[in-house]
């Protein structure tokens, strides 16, 4: 079996590293599973948690990894620190605002095939420091937006998972640079159809999947005031990108794990900023499940930490259900409302680092154990009723609990029912669709 080597920097982001025909790597398993990534539960048959959030599994294992997570914490309702638990926007009425048209100063001009940092004094990470954009020009008439992942924020122990990654600036891009943005998509191997196109790196510090618009949260057991602005980053870095790439034949909107659901969460504005190119979505590993799986009650605290009212495509009707639910509509209007483009999800069939973070939404949002199959299922309910027989939407599923694809070796030797993972991806950017699985 592929083991990947991850870098000192990729260990403590979550969606890193893994090869996808394996467990998950060390580097990004939660604890709780043996140096395998098998599950150290001894239980067998384990049915979904009581509450009867989830359905019936197809299969009587459990295969969940990792230990269950704790008890998730509330919104805090103390505002005598200064901190904003509204779902509203500022008061200055500015939150959420897109500059129209994207007219910013371009990007500087720096030698192909050179990664170079670009400082934002208008963005913010998590902590309230200012962050940036890495920038890679290439020889070919395309470009890729990826948006990192690395977890999200959204009770004490996930926020402090994600701690490291509360800012982001030109020290830690350098280490990225040096590592991980050498390999996989990044890389100039000759199997890589992106292999010279410019490239846009967005990391990774507001830990609201990219698609955060709300200022000074409080969250209980979790130290000061939050900033989950992501996605107003994202529209300060397309002032410039737009000026800078509006010429490029092709742009492809692309991210791993909370980068994934970034990449998708943010692709309707991108696809509309950039109106001259064909624009292609790659979620790896950021898998948009219906209610039945991706538990209402962990939608709603996101809609509500997130402000997710405000980020949300307002003609998306259907994801605005009522009891805080319906996100998984986004899939289906993206595919109707750019009928004329390419959409796209990577996962592993039993991704064992998405179910952790599903798993605080069981038992009330009380937390529980994602159980493998459950994933799974919810994962072909996915591609086949929700996807269903879109023209637009494609798919490429593996076995195993592994994470994210697209930094990892596994970009290269990954080969499913006889198609490569690169060719797969090769079709896509021409325009070719197709549900590649086990």
């Amino acid at each position: 079996m592929l083991r990947v080597f991850c870098p000192p920097i990729a260990i403590l982001m979550l969606s890193a590293c893994g090869d996808p025909g394996d467990p998950v790597s060390s580097a990004s398993e939660p604890s709780g599973t043996d140096s395998t990534g098998g599950d150290l539960s001894t239980s067998t048959g384990d049915a979904v948690p009581t509450s009867g959030q989830l359905p019936p599994t197809s299969s009587a294992s459990d295969s969940a990894t990792g230990d269950p997570p704790g008890t998730t914490t509330d919104v805090a309702t103390d505002t005598s620190a200064g901190l904003d638990t509204s779902t509203g926007g500022d008061s200055d009425g500015t939150t959420g605002d897109e500059p129209s048209p994207w007219d910013g100063e371009p990007l500087p001009l720096e030698p192909p095939g050179q990664w170079s940092w670009v400082p934002f004094p208008d963005s913010m990470c998590r902590d309230g420091s200012t962050t940036g954009i890495g920038v890679r020009y290439g020889a070919g008439d395309g470009l890729v937006i990826y948006f990192e992942g690395g977890g999200a924020c959204f009770n004490s122990g996930t926020c402090a998972l994600n701690e490291l990654w509360s800012n982001f600036g030109e020290f830690k891009f350098d280490a990225w640079a040096l590592g991980i943005g050498k390999g996989g998509i990044f890389d100039d191997d000759p199997q890589n159809p992106v292999r010279d196109w410019s490239f846009v790196y967005v990391p990774y510090c507001t830990g609201d999947v990219h698609a955060g618009d709300r200022e000074n949260v409080g969250i209980d057991g979790v130290l000061g005031a939050q900033q989950f602005v992501g996605y107003r980053n994202v529209a300060a870095y397309l002032e410039r990108l737009v000026p800078t790439f509006g010429d490029e034949a092709h742009v492809l909107v692309t991210g791993s794990s909370a980068g994934g659901f970034g990449a998708a969460l943010n692709y309707d504005r991108i696809a509309g900023a950039f109106p001259n190119s064909a624009v292609t979505l790659l979620d790896d590993s950021g898998p948009p499940m219906s209610d039945q799986y991706l538990p209402v009650c962990l939608q709603e605290r996101w809609r509500e930490l997130y402000n997710f009212e405000n980020t949300l495509p307002a003609d998306c009707v259907e994801c605005f259900h009522e009891d805080g639910g319906g996100i998984y509509n986004l899939a289906d209007f993206l595919g109707e409302k750019w009928s004329d483009q390419r959409l796209a999800l990577f996962s592993s069939e039993q991704d064992g680092v998405i179910r952790t973070f599903f798993g605080y939404g069981l038992e009330d949002c009380d937390g529980g154990t994602y159980p493998g199959p459950t994933f799974e299922d919810g994962l072909y309910q996915l591609r086949d009723e929700i996807f269903g027989d879109s023209p637009v939407w494609g798919s490429y599923f593996v076995t195993g609990t592994g994470h994210t694809i697209l930094s990892s070796p596994g970009y290269y030797t990954t080969e499913i029912d006889g198609v490569p993972l690169t060719d797969w991806i090769d079709e896509l950017l021409h325009g070719n669709v197709s549900h590649v699985s086990p």
